[in-house]
């Protein structure tokens, strides 16, 4: 009998981590041509072709020069904040959109303050952008524009020289990680996917607990991002061309972890003395889009569908290399309250929010009371929320962690400072999204994360964003 142990199912196996014989055998049979690209690239990840960007520190920019590319739901709100910081902090040199009526939008938010600005605008092609981002006078790109594009727009920006700031997720692919690792090290800019969640004050109150050692040693967290998004997806106006509910139809697995896991992995100290070192995920049934998609207009393209590939729930759960395990959630389908779950467990203490909760050793087998909750509050709380709190309430963003994460990030170029995420951060967070896909048609199987930082992540270092003020 033929040895069924080839080379490359035990290649295969040690991508997956731990399957069994049969069950290698069933999942690799016909038509896995592009599956086995997907392993290889985990497996065989590209040459290093420039030197890391761990803390990569650039020469003081004020006030830094800022174009955009998309200006719809996330674009406008970035051109905002930006706007708020001129003409001291940064300035908007220009800006992009295939959409007229969304340059207008833009516009209008621009000229209604006292700025001043007059960006040049680029617009009505899908092209337009790349014309945009040749100009010498351009230090940063935000890029706000649908999933799909953002790694091909990122990679874009970084080789033309220009440091990127990239909506959330920053790949969809391991190998779109892979690129933005590698062009952020051959062009040494930085590449900073725009992940707002980190910069909430619950978050950094959380991140500085854990860092003080509240919490003793950190054990275990839930992430996640649970928000029903049906009528939204369906909604022929709000994410353009519908793109957003087309994810569904193909694709199974976490579409939208880095919200949620973040800022977990700040907690932990991923890439920074830690690392993720294996995932499994699982997804129930389809069914709340299928049964939505009967009520819709009958002239929408999505009216009584049942094919979406993506289950109602999904459960990813990781494994770090200090054995720490996080399960991270998407439910963007089901009728449970917004919630992103912030839970944080250690030998000390326990957090949990939505609505945030405490419990700590010595303190009963309870939650705190608030009393004693405000007392941690006022204690840990991050002082950049008392320093910008004028800031805040103005410009908002919300509750104020957008603005907070443009500030931050901006105040780092003025002086020269590495940011607080870096690519690393960036494809670690949203190799998620791949990775559990992989893990669901594989029935759940065990997945190995790449390691983007090529053994790095054993260094401990601090968050920047930890001595900030």
């Amino acid at each position: 009998m033929k040895n069924k142990y080839t080379r490359r199912n035990f290649l295969k196996a040690s991508a997956l981590g731990a399957v069994s014989l049969s069950g290698l055998n069933m999942a690799f049979g016909s038509g896995t041509s592009s599956f086995d690209k997907t392993l290889e690239t985990l497996l065989n990840p590209p040459p290093q072709s420039g030197a890391s960007v761990i803390g990569l520190k650039n020469a003081p920019m004020k006030p830094v020069r800022v174009a955009f590319i998309g200006l719809g739901n996330r674009g406008k709100d970035h051109v905002e904040l930006i706007n708020a910081l001129s003409p001291e902090k940064a300035t908007i040199v220009a800006i992009c959109d295939i959409r007229p009526a969304m340059v207008t939008e833009a516009l209008d938010i621009i000229n209604k303050t006292t700025s001043g600005q007059k960006p040049d605008v680029y617009q009505g092609t899908v092209e337009a952008w790349t014309e945009m981002v040749h100009r010498p006078d351009i230090d940063l790109v935000i890029i706000a524009t649908p999933w799909i594009d953002h790694t091909p727009m990122a990679v874009y920006c970084m080789q033309q020289g220009k440091h990127v700031g990239v909506e959330v997720p920053a790949a969809l692919t391991v190998d779109e990680c892979w690129q933005l690792v590698n062009t952020a090290e051959e062009r040494q800019v930085n590449c900073m996917m725009l992940e707002n969640v980190c910069y909430g004050d619950e978050e950094l109150w959380l991140l500085n607990m854990a860092e003080q050692g509240v919490f003793g040693t950190l054990t275990y967290g839930e992430a996640a991002y649970i928000h029903d998004l049906k009528e939204l997806m369906f909604s022929e106006t709000y994410y353009y061309n519908q793109w957003r509910i087309r994810h569904h139809v193909k694709y199974d697995g976490n579409l939208y972890p880095t919200h949620g896991l973040g800022p977990v992995a700040q907690y932990m100290g991923i890439n920074r003395g830690d690392g993720f070192e294996n995932l499994v995920s699982m997804s129930c049934l389809q069914a709340g889009l299928a049964e939505y998609s009967k009520g819709v207009n009958a002239d929408n393209e999505f009216f009584d569908r049942s094919y979406f590939k993506h289950g109602d729930m999904n459960n990813s759960l990781i494994k770090t290399a200090k054995g720490r395990t996080i399960l991270v959630q998407h439910d963007v389908v089901t009728y449970r309250p917004y919630s992103r779950i912030n839970a944080l467990a250690g030998t000390h203490g326990y957090h949990e929010g939505y609505p945030s909760r405490l419990a700590l050793k010595g303190q009963g087998h309870g939650w705190l009371d608030k009393t004693k909750y405000d007392e941690y509050w006022n204690k840990y709380s991050h002082p950049i929320w008392t320093k910008l709190e004028a800031e805040i309430k103005k410009y908002g963003g919300h509750g104020g962690m957008d603005f907070v994460m443009i500030y931050r990030m901006i105040d780092c170029f003025n002086k020269g400072l590495p940011l607080d995420m870096d690519v690393y951060d960036a494809a670690a967070w949203s190799s998620v999204t791949p990775l559990s896909g992989i893990s669901c048609d594989m029935g759940s199987a065990p997945v190995k994360f790449p390691d983007f930082t090529r053994g790095r992540w054993k260094e401990e270092r601090a968050l920047g964003i930890i001595a900030a003020v």
